[in-house]
């Protein structure tokens, strides 16, 4: 499979990192010959240093005999002509563009990207990812990390035990006798900054963040049994009044239950701009960090504060803030992911990567054939891969235990039908089945061969 990736920043690079790992032809374009380089040095890729938009360039990388061009720099016009010249000059079967503007993206004007118009087979919009990962974290407040699976009957939950957490030091298949109905499996820990898939003797220690597979209708009482509240979300705080936060808000007033929601936004422009596009959330124009606005935003009674502005250290400052007035929970935007050590020192709750939700969104369209959904865990250190079993599939007709597995390899919920299984090591698995996977980032080539899933695009 030869792909080019259009822009070598974060999202591009770790996009870079997945495919080449996978032994795919990847060639990197960027107009910043360092970002190149770094990449160049870093992976198992080709550069090229120039403005992806331009014909010449696409040539150069290869474009006349590529299967796809993802188009993922900082510029969402080089982008779309990107993929317009991909198509009309060297005819790409298939074509990613990332876009911010939310012009872009209104839905009056989708007819804009059929293949006759500007011919963009995928648009992803990071702001829309992360306003939906943040709308997860809030309907599950406990969790550092979320992310829904099999039509969203099964959800991934990321918890930090604490001290008094009931089942420290509990061997995990001893979990599973005392909790015999739970429809759950842990199947990645984190310790000491290292992810592993843990074994059925392995204990679970304070510190630890473990993520967890749990049937929706189990999620509750998952993090109950994890030593986690699971407090109903009324009064939320969105400090940032963006593309993120305007999202957010937007689709909390269009719940059916209701939520108190108030919006701060540093810049007036935005925060009229938001005031103009919400119907019952109070927004305030003023900084999040000035502590008498926290106040009148009614920090000391919110249930949550959403830090989504576009600067990492105003979201973390803001958040701590917040802790100090007294508010429960907070969730912050972190772009720059050396700053992640800093959340458990600073208390706070969680977190959202906007790269790592861009790449899972990428990744989620270009592994098409069976697999259905793709989350990238982390700084891209492991996936969670929902896919169809083939006939054809060495795991299908055998036991989950008969199976030979990689160690960093679980299997933490199976769809039959519209019946989801909490999987044993004694279910077998059929031709059609869904099948949830955690998988460390190393073993996931080897998963795609057993479920006999090559990167198959078309």
């Amino acid at each position: 499979m030869k792909v080019i990736i259009c822009g070598a920043g974060q999202v591009g690079w770790q996009i870079a990192r997945h495919l080449s790992g996978e032994q795919n032809d990847v060639t990197v374009v960027d107009n910043n010959a360092d970002l190149v380089r770094r990449a160049t040095d870093t992976l198992d890729v080709q550069g090229i240093a120039g403005f992806a938009s331009y014909p010449d360039i696409l040539d150069r990388a290869g474009a006349r005999d590529a299967d796809m061009v993802i188009a993922a720099t900082h510029s969402d016009e080089v982008n779309m002509v990107t993929c317009q010249v991909a198509h009309s000059v060297f005819n790409v079967p298939r074509k990613i563009a990332r876009l911010r503007s939310q012009s872009y993206l209104t839905a009056i004007y989708s007819d804009l990207y059929r293949r006759d118009h500007m011919p963009i087979d995928v648009v992803i919009s990071p702001e829309r990812e992360v306003a939906e990962a943040a709308l997860q974290r809030l309907a599950a407040p406990a969790a550092f990390d979320t992310e829904s699976f099999m039509q969203g009957k099964v959800q991934l939950l990321g918890i930090q035990l604490d001290d008094d957490c009931p089942v420290l030091d509990t061997p995990l298949r001893q979990l599973t006798d005392l909790f015999s109905t739970l429809r759950a499996i842990v199947v990645g820990v984190r310790r000491d900054g290292t992810l592993f898939a843990p074994e059925p003797r392995d204990q679970l220690f304070a510190g630890d963040q473990v993520y967890i597979i749990a049937q929706m209708s189990d999620v509750n009482r998952t993090l109950e049994i994890f030593g986690k509240s699971t407090r109903k979300q009324e009064r939320i705080v969105i400090v940032g009044g963006g593309n993120v936060g305007l999202g957010v808000a937007q689709a909390l007033e269009a719940r059916a239950e209701r939520i108190r929601a108030k919006v701060i936004e540093r810049n007036r422009h935005c925060a009229e701009r938001a005031a103009d596009a919400l119907e019952r959330t109070i927004v305030l124009n003023g900084d999040g960090l000035d502590m008498d606005l926290l106040s009148e935003a009614g920090i000391d009674r919110a249930d949550a504060v959403l830090c989504v502005t576009d600067d990492d250290k105003v979201n973390l400052l803001t958040a701590v803030r917040a802790k100090s007035a007294g508010d429960p929970m907070t969730i912050c935007l972190v772009n720059d992911p050396t700053l992640v050590p800093l959340l458990g020192p600073l208390d706070i709750d969680a977190y959202i990567n906007p790269r790592a939700t861009t790449v899972s969104s990428i990744l989620r369209h270009i592994r098409h054939g069976r697999v259905r959904g793709v989350y990238s865990i982390g700084d891209a250190e492991a996936e969670i891969i929902e896919a169809q079993v083939l006939s054809t599939s060495p795991i299908a007709g055998k036991l989950i235990r008969d199976v030979d597995f990689p160690e960093g390899v679980l299997v933490g919920a199976m769809m039959r039908g519209e019946k989801v299984i909490t999987p044993g090591s004694d279910t077998r698995v059929t031709e059609g089945d869904l099948v949830l996977i955690f998988a460390l980032t190393d073993d996931v080539p080897e998963v795609e061969r057993l479920l006999q899933v090559s990167i198959d695009y078309f």
